[in-house]
Formats: structure tokens, sequence, C-alpha cells
């Protein structure tokens, strides 16, 4: 499971603006990163462009899955993943995100902002704190606690049974 992309956007009447983006491209060579990640600032814009205020999606691009979440008040969040990537996981981090920006940034400098005037660091730390779903998410957490509870109840049973 890995996250690739982190960015906050802001959908205008005429066109999306990056406000914000975050990229882990460490997986790639480094002749790719600069391609890859202007692919994956494309994509989110685009993405965005086409899906209406209010709304939340998953889109899946080649081998990747891009959730998106466009709030009403235009301000929107993409999250460029694997497929493994839990699509639940990854709209908690985008509301979480956006949450955090809409406080910390002023809504009247969202549609001329750039990633360069906007005055914004959680982004970074969120992209990495997210990479284990398991330790950031406290229901994928449990629910890995679960799974492997039940595994070890399965092979104390069948070891039960295979003394009988």
């Amino acid at each position: 499971m890995k996250l690739y992309s982190l960015s906050v956007l802001y959908k205008g009447e005429s066109k999306t603006v990056l406000l914000k983006a975050a990229y882990d491209v460490s997986s790639f060579s480094f002749f790719q990163r600069s391609s890859v990640q202007e692919f994956m600032t494309f994509t989110s814009q685009l993405i965005v462009e086409r899906s209406a205020k209010g709304s939340r999606a998953s889109v899946k691009e080649q081998e990747y899955l891009c959730h998106v979440y466009v709030r009403n008040d235009s301000l929107a969040g993409v999250v460029i993943a694997d497929s493994e990537y839990p699509s639940r996981v990854a709209f908690t981090l985008l509301e979480k995100v956006l949450d955090e920006f809409s406080k910390q940034v002023d809504r009247i400098d969202w549609p001329t902002g750039s990633p360069v005037t906007i005055q914004y660091t959680g982004l970074d730390s969120q992209l990495s704190r997210y990479q284990n779903p398991r330790e950031a998410d406290p229901m994928t957490k449990v629910q890995a606690e679960l799974d492997e509870t039940k595994i070890i109840l399965a092979r104390k049973q069948n070891s039960c049974c295979a003394i009988m």
C-alpha cells in the first residue's frame, strides 16, 4: 500500500488551481520522477475539474486510484495511491487535510493562490503519516487486529481438532 500524492486545489468557475501538493516519488527511478510528478498534478487538476462540488469519487488511472473530494466551498483534495490503499482511509485523510487547510489559509487566497504563495506546511507530514493506513487510522488498526485474532483462533481450533 502506497500513497504517491496529496494535493489541495481550488475549483474555480473557469479553471482549477493547484494550491499545495506533496509527493512521494521515491519508488520511481530518478529520471522518471519529474514526469511522474507532472502526471499526478495534471491528473489531480483534471479530476477536480470534472467533479461536481460536494462530491467524492475514486477514479482508476492505469495502476493508480485517484480519490477526490470537492467540498461545497470549492476547496478540493486529491490523493493518488496504489489500488490496494483503502478508500475509506484516503477519504478520511482528505477530509482532515481540507479542514486543516481551510482553518490555516484564508479563503480569499484560494482563487489566486499557488504552491509558492500558499503558506501551509501540513501536507508532507500527513502524506508520510498515512503511508501506513494501519497506524494512521484507528478503525483500520482495529480491523487488522481482529483479522489477526481470527487467524490465531482458527489455528488453535485446527490444532485442537488434530489432537483429538
